[in-house]
Formats: C-alpha cells, structure tokens, sequence
C-alpha cells in the first residue's frame, strides 16, 4: 500500500490520518493525528494456535516520554512498567473493540498503540481508540466495525467534544463514548453529581460524534478500495454437540429453576450434570463418532455446556421475568453493612455485604508527603491525595492460584471505585489529608467493583472524613434476544457471565459521580441505555438507605492512632529558614519534637504527629521562627556564644541576635562573662534590627509584664 493521508475535520478540529508510512509489516497501522498528539496504531493477526478455544486478543498502550520531550529518570534513563494511566487506556481500547470481533475467531489479535508526540491540548487515548478501529480495518481482521470514541466535557451548560485536560478539569463531566454502527458499546465517566437526565444527554451527544467517525473510516477504506471484511463462521460437526445438548437440556432446566439454590449448590448441581455426560460419553465404544469426537476436542464438552446453560437462563428471564435466585427483574439482592469492624490502628473500616457478594474495605488517613506523584506519566506535576486500590484474591471464588502483582481488572475496578468518590471528598484547604482505601474482595458474585464503593464510603465515614455525601453503586445487566431485551437490576456472577451488558452506575442522592458500560454484544440503542440509567437510580438509593441505616454521617472524631494534621502558612521566603543548611534545622524539630512536617512551595507547612501536643510544639516554633520581627519584641533565649563585646543569643529555632555588652544591665560592665555564660537562659527584648538584617538584642527597659509573656511562651513552645 503507497501512502495515503486523510483529513477528517471533526467539531472544529482536524483529525489526521496518515496509512500506508509507518510500521509496514504490520498487519494495519495507522499514524492518527489531533494538534500536536499523535498516536501510532497497529493491528496484527497471527495463525491461530491449537486447543485455544478463546479468543485471544492483546490489547497495548503505551507511552514514551520523548512524546512530551522528557528523558527519563531512573539509573537505565528508559521507560519502565507502563504507568497506571497507560493500563487504563489499553482497557479503554480493549473493551469496545474486542465485543466487534466475530464470536468464532480464534487467531492471534494484538493492537498496539503508541503515543509518539503529545500536547497539553489533546487527549491520547480516544484518538487510540478510533486508530485501534482504523488498523484493524487495515489489516482485514474480521470485524464487526468501523467502531470510534469521544470525549464529552461539559463546561458551563455546553456539552463539547473532545475537551482539553483543562476544560475536564474545569467542567462537571469526562465522558468517553465509543460506538458502532449497531449502537453505543462503551461507555466510561467521571461526573460530578449530574442528574441522570444530563449524563442520557451527554451519552446522546457523544454518540452522534462518533458516528461521524464511522462514515470517515468508510470513505477511508473506500478511497483506498479496500472491503470490509466479514467471513463466515466455520462450520462445524454438530453430532457431539447434539449429544451434549439431549442428555444435559433438560436437568440444566430443572437447576436453573430451583430458586432457593445458593450458588455453590447450583455449580455443585451442575458439574453433577456435566459428569452425567462425560460418563455417557464414556460408555459408547471407542470408534463411536461422538467419542472420537469428544476425545479429538477436550474442550467442546464445556463450551457446549456453558452455551446450554447461557441459553436456558435467558430465556427464563426473557419468558418468565424471572432470574436463577428468584428475583424480579429490578430487585437487589440482600444488602448487610457494618463500620468499625476492624480496631482502630485502621483508621476507619467498613464491610459491604450484597448477596453472596463481599467487600471489606479500610480507609487510611495520611500526611501531605504521602501524596502520590506520578511521576512517570507524560503529564508531569500530577498528585494524587486520594487512591482506592482493589484486590480480588482467589478465595474470594473459591479457588486456589498463586497471589500475584494487581492485573488490569484490578487496576480497573480501582480507578472506578477512585472516579465515584472523587466529586465528594473535602477539598484539600479544609481537609488536608491524603486518603488512601484499600477495598478487599472476600466474597465475590456480582459487581464487586460497586461493593467496594459502598464499602470505601463506610470506611470513609467510619474514619471521619467530611465527605459531602455518601455514594452507593450498582451494576445492570442485559439480556437481549431479537427485539426483546430486559434489563436486569444488581447482576450476580452467572447474568454477568451469560448476559449482554455489565453497566456499574455509582453516585450520590443527588446524582451520577462515575459510570462504565461493557457491553458482549455490538451495541446498545440510546433509549434501552436511558432505561438502563433511570433503573440503576432506584438500585442505588435503596443501597445508600440500608447503608446509611449503619452510619448516616461522618465521625465527628478520627481514630487515636490517625495523625493529627496542624497548617499554617508562612511567607515562601522563609521557607529556606525552616528548613535550614541541608535540613539542618527542619530535622532538629522534627527529632525534637517527633513532629512530621511537610512544606510546599506555597509556604504552605503541615505539621503531623499521633500526638496532637507535639505537633502544636512543632507549630509554635516554626511560627516562631518565621515571626514577623518588631522593635521591642520580648523573647525568653539562651546564650550560645560569647565575644569580648557581647553574647550571642537564641532566641527563637534558628534566629540569633546579639547583646552588647553595654546591653547587659543598667551599670557598667566589665566583662561579658561577669553577666552569662553560655548556655545561660535570659529575656531579652529587640533594639533594633539594622540595614543588614542584623538583630540587636537588650536586657534594658524590658516590663514585667512582658518578662511573664515571654516565660508563659516559651513554656508552651517546649
């Protein structure tokens, strides 16, 4: 293919594509342009692996800091793990596009995606998502595409798209929308308490963008004269399958129904059924079609069980309204909360139960040098003071794998437990913690990922935080067969499993404060996703009730064993006084005092300690230190040194002045030491301070009333 370049102008910006120059051995590639960002993106398909019954599909995004015209740190100077930003972008693109590819594909896939160049202005990761669409198309992979994605920013009362960071930043609303031809596929956001009514809007807006996006891609393939591929499915024997299906339908049936049936009792009862075959199997003889069959595929037994099973079940819900525990369609499970179930070493805890489903989570509260940087993300000066981290170990499903570093999933359902509890946090000048949760998954069957929203907001509560108001969460699922579709309130495992859609919607009473839609199908029309969003609001609020039965406001008092925080702000041209030569003087009061303390370039200085006394010690001599000095100001300091004209005194941490000799009393005399010694305590009272900035000091004409001040002073600052 020679080169090619197209020009897509896109919401008032343009939107370059450039095929055909980079990366030619790939199987599509696509250089996609907006400003200065710039992201290559390829698609490569590789033969297909035998006994893989999935589909195996690698999704990568990644970053090089000469994009932004940085070197690396660190002792190799070269990019190492991808940041947490980076894992979230490659879900980003993995979960719109891997529902496009046909159900039978079974070859190698990989994207690649690699931001090259990047401004200030124009987000990476949505223009990753469309290149990833192009550079499938590219490589004629079969796909159920052209698929693309925007952002929606909402500032003031306007939706746009594709806003900068700083208008996210600025406005109420980052939502990514990515879509086919058939729907919307993908939805991710981060909202800032928005009615349900707004975000159905915003979803509509974006959706009309992308499919602009669409019919580029397809005057794109058509100028270059290249199909969209679509081949057919393989066919395939159906003899075992039909076996399968004869002796299994009808007892899968019969489980399915059983609605008292915990679910480890139904997975017991249906492996039972599973065993019933294989030993059917088993019986015929070994030249039998059906046992060479099942023997050449030792995986056909459970894809045709799960589609069995998958089949079944949605047809009872889709025949009967009714799901595999017995509920309506709308019905949340069982909802259990309890706070404080940990001792208070651990800040604040708070244990989510719904259904089978468990979530303990415990809140962590910390100083401002806890502060997360992300230092190897192409944005530099980015902190975070606020971080949920979730962990899924394997007891949590019953199962025994060896513990391992977090995965995407986890990564994942982290970040969207972090975006719902972001809008609600007190802002850093009245709350100026960093707060970490830590959201343990101990039982798992259904949308953990709102489980520990609910949870992080118990454990938030139960350590005092001042959060404005308490978030719930829950998931909806999908079940859509031809025209008829039901949506299915608070999915438990097997809906999640054998269903259409995983849409988790979490916020306030108020409104949306983070959602994210996956769908297994390719698209979802707007007003079964509006149905979808208006359902989840009832789910919520009745979570949020049974929560709030347990903790209905914040501790008034924090934890014993959580540091006390004091703030007070000092002229930034102090700042080098506090910390002194080399730290000399910060690491003095903090071994004096057993303070923490934490300055910012502002001349903000937050002072910690578990003990709310030492930190106060810590403040008063920092205030003293930084103290405005006036003539006549009356200080208790002890001698340090002593020259045949005077002595040398400090009077406050890290300020000296000096006491003439002829300063010492009211009569003449002699020698300095006749009057101190070093080490010596004295009042002294400021003369003068002169053109150089240096202290001149008295013990001449101070009140006794000021003596007594001074003495009460000094007491408190020790």
């Amino acid at each position: 293919m020679g080169e090619f370049e197209k020009s897509i102008s896109f919401d008032g910006r343009d939107i370059r594509l450039k095929v055909g120059l980079l990366a030619p051995q790939a199987g599509g590639s696509v250089l996609i342009q907006s400003g200065d960002t710039a992201v290559l993106v390829t698609a490569t398909r590789s033969a297909a692996r035998e006994g893989v019954d999935f589909l195996p599909l690698t999704v990568d995004y990644e970053e090089r800091l000469y994009a932004a015209g940085r070197i690396p740190g660190g002792l190799l100077r070269r990019e190492g793990r991808p940041p947490e930003r980076a894992i979230l972008t490659s879900r980003l693109i993995d979960r719109p596009i891997r529902p496009l590819f046909p159900s039978w594909l079974r070859d190698d896939l990989q994207i690649v995606a690699i931001t090259l160049s990047m401004d200030e202005l124009v987000p990476p990761d949505v223009l990753a998502v469309t290149g990833a669409s192009i550079a499938t198309l590219l490589a004629k992979i079969p796909f159920n595409g052209p698929m693309a994605a925007v952002r929606v920013g909402l500032v003031g009362d306007d939706f746009i798209i594709n806003p900068t960071y700083a208008e996210v930043e600025a406005g109420d609303l980052d939502l990514v929308v990515a879509g086919s031809p058939e729907g919307v596929i993908m939805v991710e956001a981060g909202a800032n308490q928005l009615p349900e009514r707004d975000i159905i809007e915003a979803i509509e807006f974006g959706y009309e963008a992308v499919q602009d996006l669409i019919q580029a891609q397809r005057d794109l393939m058509a100028e270059l004269g290249l199909e969209i591929v679509q081949e057919a499915a393989p066919e395939v024997d159906s003899t075992l399958e039909n076996f399968i299906r004869d002796r299994a339908t009808d007892e899968i049936k019969k489980i399915l129904s059983q609605f008292d049936l915990e679910k480890t009792d139904r997975d017991t009862a249906l492996d039972a059924v599973k065993e019933s075959v294989v030993g059917a199997i088993a019986e015929l003889p070994e030249e039998d079609p059906i046992r060479v069959a099942a023997t050449a595929d030792k995986k056909a037994l459970d894809n045709t069980f799960k589609d069995i099973t998958k089949k079944l079940m949605r047809r009872q819900i889709i025949e009967d309204n009714v799901r595999v525990d017995g509920r309506a369609l709308d019905e949340v499970r069982p909802v259990s909360c309890q706070v404080g179930l940990l001792p208070k070493r651990v800040h604040g805890s708070g244990l989510f139960n719904r259904g089978l489903t468990q979530v303990l989570s415990n809140c962590t509260l910390g100083t401002p040098g806890d502060v997360q940087t992300l230092t190897d993300d192409l944005q530099q000066d980015q902190q975070k003071r606020y971080m949920h981290h979730y962990n899924f170990p394997p007891f949590s499903v019953g199962e025994t794998k060896p513990l391992r570093a977090p995965g995407r999933r986890e990564i994942g359902h982290g970040a969207l437990a972090e975006r719902a509890i972001l809008p609600i946090l007190p802002p850093k000048d009245q709350f100026p913690y960093v707060i970490r949760v830590v959201s343990e998954v101990l039982s798992s069957n259904g949308s953990t990922s709102m489980g520990s929203v609910c949870g992080s907001t118990l454990a938030l509560m139960d350590a005092g935080v001042p959060i404005a108001k308490p978030v719930s969460g829950a998931a909806m699922g999908l079940i859509k067969e031809g025209d008829e579709v039901r949506v299915l309130t608070d999915i438990q495992g097997i809906e999640d499993f054998l269903g259409d859609m995983d849409f988790k919607v979490a916020g306030t009473d108020t409104g949306i404060t983070a959602l994210q839609m996956d769908m297994k199908i390719p698209g979802l029309s707007l007003k079964i996703i509006e149905q979808a969003v208006n359902q989840a609001k009832a789910a919520r609020l009745h979570i949020l009730e049974k929560m709030l039965q347990t903790i209905d406001k914040p501790r008034s008092e924090m934890s014993s064993f959580a540091p006390r925080l004091l703030t007070i702000k000092i002229d930034p041209d102090m700042i080098g006084l506090v910390i002194g030569p080399g730290g000399k003087t910060i690491k003095g009061i903090t071994e004096d005092t057993g303070a923490k303390i934490d300055i910012e370039d502002d001349g903000t200085v937050t002072i910690s300690a578990v003990d709310e006394n030492k930190a106060k010690k810590a403040k008063n001599i920092i205030q003293g230190m930084t103290r405005k000095l006036n003539e006549g100001d009356v200080y208790v300091g002890r001698v340090t040194r002593i020259i045949p004209i005077g002595a040398f005194v400090e009077f406050l941490p890290g300020k000296e002045g000096m006491i003439h000799i002829s300063q010492l009393a009211d009569y003449r005399v002699g020698k300095v030491e006749d009057e101190v010694a070093v080490g010596d305590e004295v009042i002294v009272k400021v003369r003068e301070i002169d053109n150089k900035g240096r202290i001149n000091l008295t013990r001449l004409g101070i009140h006794p009333d000021q003596a007594a001040a001074a003495r009460e002073q000094a007491t408190v600052n020790r």
